[in-house]
């Protein structure tokens, strides 16, 4: 009887303090939590102090039990209420709350567990009411006992649904897969099994956590908070409303959505590819990595493994399961074979056509000379790019391509314009000659530069493979443009084609399709490929990744928008030294992610059964 009697006043104790705890003095839904703690405090009270300890006799058991069942998920949801408002609690606040919230839920465990119906007639003190069976049935009984039956299935349903939530908070949750990032090892709609307390779960709307056990590793898959997304006040309260749907209808309604409208992509599900203390470089899809031990980039061989870049090389079950194919085998053999040309491009070579086009395209020019001064605006900067949205592209071979009224139109400003301009404009064959061969002109003893051997050093143009290979591919791009201008330039002077009868010429034809091949692969190298990151600072001397912090890809890399990319674009030089630089329009910005916004490993892939998985199969 003691026992009983000193759970229970450190139960009112406990719950008194937290309503203290949930005061609010400001004109926001925070002001609800303090009714509602102290409401409930003396429900409890009055049920287990004067009910419980003082009456003598025949007590309601069972709506004790239920009052001490609700407990937690009472004080829980004012945990939150305090926390929803404008204003956002002091951190001792939230550590108190947290911390006494975490003690009455352990005591009335407690005294759950004394008060249980096995225990209660060996304290001889209290008896169960009886319960009464009516004599006979009557509309009034019947009506009575479907009311109560009711009662009874939402008590049920409510409890449950709390649970849900609880064990969601602290303990596992399930998750839908949503995209084909993750292919092969994950398919929309996989659900995925998470288990959370190890990885430190946070209290709702606070900064108070769990201590965190989990170590993550190259190759764990795991479920994190979308970096890229706001995390005011105002974000962050959305974001867990909609988490306690998510919830509460077991993964089916989504309502988290951005200021736009726009569902958010978050939770994330990928791959932990960097760890803390390193220093990453995906090439020709290729992962390297660098640590200050080891000095140098490595190939991460590991990565291999898992990366998905051809998903037409999956077994045709497999395959059938992939909605959608993000490239051909066609493309993929020739995103491989611009690569290889890439890395064996001869620069003294390119740089000894680059002239003799330029010298050629002279002699057929027909406009005259201008100022040095105003050769570079007479073609705009912003025209030598690559631009690709779902409703437009534009690049510097076939000008701009739309969808007007569901209809493909192709428009102007393409290399045919551009090649008449440059005919007949004055200054167009100096403008020209200054394109062809501005890319070399702070270079000295072009051969010594070659991507044979490290993936960093001098013999690299801006010291890594990724700065060298947007140069090269630069001097791909003018090379491929050069040899076009020319030729259409000779087939307009000898008559032998106009605008309209070009692709009558088989050798125009030829260097169109090169064209069209680093066209296709410039649209999709920020799907292939990742700068130095983090990068290197003023100096040149390497940075790594910081403590906690990680770095996430999708297995499927030509379908995952990840911690590679942010989510707007903008136009950037191939080579920024070069004055008529092609360029094109990029979201690589990497960003790595801290350890407090992980949720957790991917466990158990459980759904559909016939995909049920281990992680290690995965």
């Amino acid at each position: 009887m003691k026992k009983i009697s000193f759970f229970v006043y450190a139960n009112i104790a406990l719950t008194a303090l937290f309503t203290l705890l949930s005061l609010s003095f400001h004109a926001d839904i925070s002001l609800v939590a303090f009714p509602v703690s102290l409401l409930f405090t003396l429900l409890l009270a009055y049920m287990t102090v004067v009910r419980l300890l003082r009456k003598e006799g025949v007590v309601q058991l069972p709506a004790i039990r239920h009052a001490l069942q609700y407990e937690p998920f009472v004080y829980i949801s004012a945990f939150v209420l305090r926390r929803a408002g404008n204003a956002a609690p002091p951190f001792v606040l939230d550590l108190a709350g947290a911390l006494v919230w975490v003690s009455l839920t352990l005591v009335s465990c407690v005294l759950l567990f004394l008060l249980r119906e096995k225990a209660v007639p060996a304290l001889g003190r209290w008896s169960e009411i009886p319960v009464e069976k009516p004599a006979c049935t009557t509309i009034r009984s019947t009506v009575r006992r479907v009311g109560i039956e009711l009662l009874e299935w939402a008590d049920a349903l409510v409890q449950a649904v709390f649970m849900i939530i609880l064990l969601n908070i602290f303990l596992f949750q399930l998750y839908e897969i949503p995209s084909e990032s993750m292919v092969p090892a994950f398919l929309i709609k996989d659900r995925v099994f998470v288990f959370k307390t190890l990885a430190g779960p946070k209290f709702p709307l606070s900064a108070v956590e769990l201590p965190c056990f989990q170590n993550y590793k190259r190759g764990d898959i795991v479920v994190f908070r979308n970096p890229h997304y706001r995390t005011d006040r105002k974000a962050e309260v959305k974001t867990v409303l909609s988490q306690f749907v998510y919830m509460l209808t077991f993964t089916l309604v989504k309502t988290n959505t951005d200021e736009n409208g726009e569902l958010k992509a978050d939770p994330l599900v990928k791959r932990v590819v960097g760890q803390p203390g390193e220093q990453l470089m995906l090439m020709d899809g290729k992962l390297y990595v660098r640590t200050a031990e080891s000095g140098e980039f490595r190939e991460e061989p590991a990565d291999a493994s898992w990366a998905a870049w051809n998903l037409n090389e999956l077994s045709a079950a497999e395959r059938a399961k992939v909605e959608w194919l993000p490239v051909s085998e066609d493309e993929y053999r020739s995103t491989l074979a611009v690569e290889a040309e890439r890395r064996s491009l001869d620069l003294a070579a390119a740089k000894d056509e680059c002239m003799r086009l330029a010298a050629l395209f002279s002699v057929l020019a027909r406009g005259g000379r201008v100022d040095a001064d105003k050769v570079q605006a007479l073609f705009p900067a912003d025209k030598l790019a690559f631009y690709k949205s779902y409703s437009e592209t534009y690049n510097l071979f076939d000008g701009y391509t739309g969808i007007i009224d569901g209809r493909l139109v192709r428009g102007e400003e393409g290399i045919v314009d551009l090649t008449v301009k440059l005919l007949s404009m004055d200054g167009g064959s100096q403008w020209f000659t200054d394109f062809m061969t501005s890319w070399y002109q702070n270079l000295d003893n072009l051969s010594s530069y070659t991507e044979d051997g490290a993936v960093s050093g001098s013999h690299l143009v801006g010291g890594n493979l990724y700065a060298d290979s947007l140069f090269r591919l630069n001097v791909m791009v003018k090379l491929a443009a050069g040899r076009i201008i020319l030729r259409q330039a000779e087939l307009f002077l000898s008559g032998a084609a106009d605008s309209g009868s070009l692709m009558n010429d088989e050798k125009l034809v030829r260097l169109y399709e090169q064209a069209q091949a680093l066209t296709d692969y410039i649209f999709d190298m920020d799907q292939r490929n990742m700068p130095v990151f983090p990068a290197d600072d003023e100096a040149g001397n390497p940075r790594y990744l910081p403590a906690g912090c990680y770095f996430m890809m999708g297995d499927n890399r030509y379908n995952s928008l990840d911690m590679r990319h942010s989510y707007t674009r903008h136009q950037v030089p191939l080579y920024a030294q070069d004055a008529y630089s092609m360029s094109y329009y990029t979201n690589i910005e990497p960003q790595a992610v801290d350890r407090g916004l992980i949720l957790g490993k991917a466990g158990l892939r459980f759904w559909p059964p016939k995909r049920f998985a281990l992680p290690g199969s995965f």
